[in-house]
């Protein structure tokens, strides 16, 4: 197997439309295997948390049924977006 030395010798030497490939293709393994990885760890903490966490819940306000009313708003916010056509 190359050291990485000689691996970063090799990037190096590539045209720079291979570099850009190349890096895009680290990125593609990145994303692939991290999935494989966090699918194999247990959930340590409920999606809630995670998302309460992140800043998403709370973020905007709504109504409490949104949820089970959001094609009626859609519609009714998008007819009074567009009614003068």
């Amino acid at each position: 197997m190359p050291t990485p030395e000689q691996i970063q010798k090799d990037i190096q030497d590539l045209p720079e439309e291979a570099q850009a490939l190349l890096v895009d293709f680290i990125q593609i393994l990145k994303r692939r295997y991290s999935e494989t990885v966090q699918k194999e760890q247990p959930l340590d903490q409920p999606i809630y948390e995670k998302f309460k966490e992140s800043g998403l819940i709370g973020c905007v306000s709504a109504e409490e049924n949104l949820s089970e009313t959001y094609k009626q708003v859609l519609f009714e916010e998008l007819n009074t977006k567009y009614d003068h056509r």
